[in-house]
């Protein structure tokens, strides 16, 4: 997706400007915003495949960006910051963001980033569940939703390509390298944190008490793993 058009917000123009003729060397179509608010005024008008968002902002902060975005685009958001904290990199995933790059970092680094996030195709269906109930829940992976009763709730891309990947391990654990290279890449393998966060999110949309899971175990030291009653799960 070289010629993928992707959206730059951050607050400072040259660093606008810098990325702007890094992109475009590298064949990306690019336009900026200097806000949250312009981000998001431009989202309603244009499309884009990716957007690169720093997280410190004055106005609207980039972490309620982020938020607002994912609330009504599934488009990757890849977020830029200098911090570094553990619980910093949990707050901008736990907002939506799929990446997460800390400043300052060298032009082959967010690269390399970039390209797995647009490479984010779903996980192939074949054999894989379309449909899954636990318990009272259904978890539509065609339509993106969790679905109790009269609660309906959007499932994001990496939700349901989690979902699928534990899935088609039902009742087995999967390792957090694989889980991590599956969904994000094979460049990927120690970002641990990205699993607790998704999870954490899943758990609240998928199990009857989160602090007490039923469906969607750890597994100490190894992973996680989707206990599935025997017939629940619904193959396309």
């Amino acid at each position: 997706m070289s010629n993928a058009k992707i959206l730059v917000v951050d607050d400072d123009p040259q660093i606008r400007r810098v990325m702007r003729m890094t992109l475009v060397a590298q064949g990306y179509a690019v336009q900026d915003a200097r806000s949250g608010e312009d981000a998001l005024a431009l989202l309603r008008g244009e499309a884009f495949d990716l957007i690169l968002l720093d997280i410190n902002m004055p106005g609207m902060g980039g972490l309620e960006t982020c938020r607002l975005i994912r609330a009504a685009s599934q488009i990757p958001i890849l977020v830029l910051t200098v911090r570094n904290a553990e619980k910093d990199k949990v707050e901008a995933l736990d907002a939506g963001a799929d990446d997460y790059v800390t400043k300052p970092f060298g032009t082959p680094e967010l690269m390399a980033r970039l390209r797995a996030a647009l490479r984010r195709a779903p996980i192939p269906a074949d054999g894989l569940p379309q449909r899954l109930r636990l318990g009272e829940v259904e978890i539509d992976f065609l339509s993106r939703r969790v679905r109790e009763g009269e609660r309906d709730c959007p499932l994001t891309p990496k939700e349901v390509d989690l979902l699928r990947c534990l899935a088609a391990h039902a009742n087995a654990p999967v390792s957090h390298t694989k889980l991590l290279q599956t969904i994000w890449g094979p460049d990927y393998g120690n970002e641990v944190e990205y699993l607790r966060v998704f999870v954490n999110r899943l758990r609240r949309k998928i199990e009857p008490d989160p602090s007490a899971p039923r469906y969607l175990l750890t597994v100490p030291r190894v992973g996680y793993q989707l206990e599935t009653p025997p017939k629940e799960i619904k193959k396309s």
